[in-house]
């Protein structure tokens, strides 16, 4: 049986990670600036940096020190080998093409919603969302299809881990609000989001499940307000999400 230390976290990859995440949250920082930000010394930041530096990792501009490329390498390696990226990928293309809007393809991770492909219409508008971004499952439309077909001791998990932060004055933050929705989004197969991650933009989302009905990701398609209304946002879109969905749930089976 593992010790207790076994299972205690490296505090030297943790205080390295930390800085990695104050360099990316502030697009790049100097020594002083991170050592005030983490509440570290300077000769520890320092020490770190230098080591990241060395070994590809950071790069220095003047005395701003930069996360590297090698991140873009590790982030797309990942995303590669997903099955569900080759397999979704071309009904993303699809519906944008069909809907002029932006369809997005998401997966959860460490109870986290991850974008990992996105396609743009010709009328898609510009929102926060990128590729490569973790967002809470309950703020959009996709990650909460996801998440109303997860199992219930996995998403009682995941709302233990993450609470219900709101992004915008329309979030859900109650959770007797989010399990209603759950229900009612495992009954119909589809969940909405409206302006619950950003004011103006409505979005529809559908879960791709595996062969016991768990997801394992979802596509959203998301528009302005005023354009995702009335029986387009209720009718038509889920139906060309479903569809879309089923087609990519019967080709990972076969795959």
């Amino acid at each position: 049986m593992a010790s207790e230390s076994q299972h205690r976290p490296v505090e030297t990859v943790e205080t390295a990670f930390d800085i990695v995440d104050v360099l990316k949250r502030d697009d790049g920082a100097g020594i002083t600036d991170i050592a005030d930000e983490l509440g570290l010394a300077k000769s520890t930041v320092h020490r770190h940096v230098k080591t990241l530096e060395s070994r590809g990792l950071l790069v220095r501009e003047g005395d701003v020190y930069r996360i590297s490329t090698w991140f873009l390498d590790y982030g797309i390696h990942v995303r590669n080998r997903h099955r569900l990226y080759d397999v979704a990928r071309p009904k993303v293309d699809e519906l944008a093409a069909e809907t002029n809007e932006k369809v997005w393809c998401v997966i959860e991770e460490h109870g986290m919603g991850v974008h990992i492909y996105g396609a743009e219409g010709r009328h898609s508008v510009k929102t926060h969302a990128r590729i490569g971004q973790r967002t809470y499952l309950h703020q959009f439309a996709a990650g909460k299809a996801i998440l109303a077909h997860l199992p219930d001791d996995r998403i009682e998990s995941i709302l233990e881990d993450y609470g219900l932060a709101a992004q915008t004055d329309q979030t859900i933050t109650e959770r007797d609000t989010l399990y209603d929705q759950l229900a009612t989004i495992r009954d119909r197969g589809y969940a909405f989001n409206r302006e619950e991650s950003v004011i103006g933009v409505h979005a529809v989302g559908a879960p791709i499940r595996n062969e016991s009905g768990t997801a394992i990701g979802a596509i959203s398609v998301a528009g302005p307000a005023n354009r995702l209304r009335d029986d387009l946002m209720t009718e038509e879109l889920p139906s060309l999400l479903l569809g879309a969905t089923n087609e990519v749930e019967i080709n990972l089976a076969h795959s």
